[in-house]
């Protein structure tokens, strides 16, 4: 796949999906590692939201909360840049991913400072950030744990909560004594592959990076418009160090992740915490409003991000992705997701949600293949707290892609004709008939040659992925007409 690169969002060169699923299902180890851990999350999550009894309510509300800001985004956004402006901080525009790596890089440049550390960040990953920084000659530290972990390998992110779900620990630890020194200190020798040993390592690795930083950049949970506050939540307290201890604080943040009143984030903060990590509440929940006189960054920057946002709005369908509060509960829930890892997608955004959001944020002629990385099972919607339905986004995108496709082509695809004879043969009793009578005919035939598996010729690509059943010795139609005609 490849994208306009003005926007980011899909990785150049990446392949498509069905190509990269095809390789990431080779892989037995990734396999096992993702589903080790997202049928964790996935059961901690379950069990902490069955403790409220409200939760159909709680997502019914930030269901209602996000339509309202999509409705009237440009009031809230209004408001929000007032209200930070009121309170010492300064917001900068960014229609898309070029502006707001231009307006960083500056912004940094003009402290005088050549390294930043960062907060995890969807935002500043859809954009290109780090890699933008390195070619001005500001290098980007990640202090997140998972993040670190990709950055060291130099590898990209696979999961939206667990970038990397798709490393054990004992590829951790042989990561963290290969690469760690090269960004700082070093792993201690015989480092072994407990957790707490691990984590003790990267703490020990961050830990100057966090005294020594005059500049942090994050990215947003959700902003109030009404106050102006900026919050983040994480598990680890790299994100209130980052958010305390710089000089500088500049956050990168998605235009719809505004919110109108403390009273609507409170809704938010009961059921991220709970979709995402299987928690209560999260460990660290940071909280800001623009500037104070002796306490936290003395300069903080807001940088709304568009980059697609506005036209995905246009879609009054597609636009209910942009409700999406980066929990990553469809992802742990996907059958597909389970199987082939982030990666697959090529995009910042993988899994269900990123299926549906990644094609309209950079159009989807330069993500064709997500809409159809799916089974429309519906696991997603019913996980989603925010009531997303991504089986009915998908089939919308679905429709475009065909659409574009046929609006294309001189010629009718191999599938269209296909589908324009089995409308015949279904639209004439006599040809249905028929055709039921030669597939009962033909399988009998494959399952004495022990071949039903592996169906011949064109039909070979469904029978290499699925089980081909025997078709029955006879179908609904000729029994009826056997044993039921005569009732009438």
């Amino acid at each position: 796949m490849s994208a306009p690169t003005d926007r980011g969002v899909v990785w150049l060169g990446s392949p498509s999906f069905p190509e990269a699923a095809r390789d990431a299902l080779k892989d037995t180890q990734l396999r096992a590692n993702l589903k080790r851990a997202t049928s964790t999350i996935r059961d901690k999550r379950l069990a902490v939201a069955s403790e409220l009894d409200d939760w159909e309510e709680l997502r019914a509300s930030a269901a209602a909360i996000k339509k309202r800001v999509a409705r009237h985004l440009d009031h809230y956004l209004v408001q929000l840049e007032e209200s930070v402006t009121a309170a010492g901080g300064t917001v900068h525009w960014a229609s898309d991913a070029a502006e707001a790596n231009r307006v960083v890089t500056d912004l940094i440049r003009a402290t005088g400072e050549r390294e930043v550390v960062k907060i995890k960040s969807m935002a500043t990953q859809e954009i290109g950030l780090n890699e933008h920084l390195a070619e001005a000659g500001i290098t980007a530290y990640e202090t997140d744990l998972a993040e670190l972990i990709v950055q060291l390998g130099d590898d990209r992110p696979s999961h939206i909560l667990v970038p990397a779900i798709h490393k054990n620990r004992t590829e951790i630890r042989d990561l963290f004594a290969a690469k760690m020194g090269r960004w700082g200190e070093p792993a201690p020798d015989g480092l072994g592959n407990d957790p707490a040993e691990l984590a003790e390592t990267a703490r020990r690795h961050l830990r100057e990076k966090f005294l020594r930083a005059k500049v942090a950049v994050s990215g947003a949970n959700f902003a109030v418009a009404d106050t102006g506050t900026v919050v983040v939540v994480e598990s680890e307290g790299n994100g209130r160090m980052c958010l305390t201890l710089p000089q500088t604080l500049i956050t990168v943040m998605g235009i719809e992740k505004v919110v109108p009143t403390w009273t609507d984030l409170e809704v938010f903060l009961q059921l991220l915490p709970r979709s995402s990590t299987g928690e209560r509440m999260n460990p660290y929940t940071s909280t800001w409003t623009g500037t104070t006189d002796g306490d936290g960054p003395a300069a903080f920057h807001l940088v709304l991000l568009d980059n697609g946002r506005t036209d995905t709005l246009a879609d009054t369908v597609g636009r209910q992705a942009l409700a999406c509060i980066r929990c990553s509960a469809c992802l742990n829930v996907c059958p597909v997701f389970e199987r082939t890892g982030g990666h697959a997608y090529g995009s910042v955004y993988p899994g269900p949600i990123g299926a549906v959001l990644t094609p309209q944020l950079v159009g989807v002629e330069n993500a064709a293949s997500l809409p159809f990385a799916s089974t429309l099972c519906g696991a997603c919607y019913d996980a989603c707290p925010v009531k997303i339905d991504i089986p009915e986004v998908l089939a919308h995108l679905r429709a475009e892609v065909v659409e574009a496709e046929r609006a294309d082509r001189r010629t009718p695809t191999a599938e269209a004709l296909a589908m324009k004879a089995a409308a015949a043969v279904l639209d004439s009793p006599a040809l249905l008939g028929a055709a039921q009578k030669a597939a009962s005919l033909g399988g009998r035939a494959l399952a004495r040659r022990g071949r039903i598996g592996r169906l011949p010729g064109p039909l070979r690509g469904w029978s290499e992925t699925r089980d081909t059943p025997v078709p029955p010795a006879e179908s609904f139609r000729t029994w009826w007409r056997k044993n039921r005609e005569g009732d009438r």
